[in-house]
């Protein structure tokens, strides 16, 4: 029982690969909507988040005299994951992807083509557009795309380093609305598979990773919570509780009752032996 219980704790603590980048923790964490940059720190600190993402056009890369996020945050502790939010075309992304690396940020770049400012949900043919030119021009790629695993298929195709669905739209908290797809970019895709955008409590962060997600990236739901470093907390513990269940194998369901106290099996066995 000892060595079973060792190994799943190794399984569900693996680090999680992306490209050429080595993340320990399987929660990657927004710095936006927050109160204070302080508040937001401490946040990501409760988190455990080994990366982060931050908006280009949130930085003050012209104005590097001026107080900025960038501040505070350990770069020695965490990959800047800088993304292109607020993006609504293919060369207006690709340019603030180059914008962000000739800043010094990274060649990592979370890709958002977005399709309209209502939904925020996003434009999936500029999405490949912008794809295929910055993997060209050796962008490490994490696009945020929809919970289509045809999609899914041709990011992949394209080279990106993962594939990041959303869970729901960006920012409404509504959870996994559609598992059964996620579940199919799952068995479509050999790249990790990152839910994105939607998740609004513990439970939504346990329920995708036990979907066999292989990690999560989250910013309104720590944000907007009443006490952000505690939600910031309980969203690392649900990541690792729901991988966890996922490596363990639940028990399966059943249309009838089954005795937990079993007068027939294994242990009953040993019990009369005894």
């Amino acid at each position: 029982m000892t060595s079973t219980v060792a190994k799943k704790e190794i399984v569900a603590g693996a680090p999680l690969r992306i490209g050429p980048f080595t993340l320990n923790s399987r929660l990657i964490v927004g710095t936006g909507k927050y109160k204070t940059f302080a508040l937001m720190r401490q946040a990501i600190d409760a988190s455990g988040a080994d990366m982060v993402t931050i908006a280009v056009r949130r930085v003050n890369l012209d104005r590097p005299q001026e107080e900025s996020l960038l501040d505070y945050l350990d770069r020695s502790r965490i990959t800047i994951l800088p993304n292109t939010a607020g993006c609504y075309t293919a060369e207006d992304a690709i340019r603030t992807a180059r914008l962000g690396r000739e800043a010094g940020l990274s060649n990592l770049i979370k890709l958002e083509v977005l399709g309209d400012a209502q939904t925020l949900l996003p434009d999936t043919e500029a999405l490949l557009v912008a794809t295929r030119q910055l993997v060209k021009e050796g962008f490490v790629v994490m696009p945020y795309t929809n919970d289509d695993p045809i999609v899914a298929k041709k990011l992949e195709d394209a080279g990106c380093a993962c594939v990041m669905p959303l869970a729901a739209p960006i920012g409404s908290g509504q959870g996994i609305l559609n598992p059964l797809n996620i579940q199919f970019i799952l068995r479509t895709v050999k790249v990790p598979v990152i839910v994105d955008a939607g998740v609004g409590t513990a439970s939504d962060a346990a329920v995708a990773m036990e979907l066999g997600a292989d990690g999560i990236l989250m910013n309104t739901a720590i944000a907007e919570a009443r006490d952000p470093v505690a939600m910031a907390q309980a969203m690392r513990l649900a990541v690792q509780a729901g991988r966890l269940a996922r490596e363990a194998g639940r028990m399966p369901k059943r249309e009838t009752a089954s005795a937990s106290s079993p007068v027939s099996g294994t242990v009953a066995r040993s019990l009369d032996e005894a």
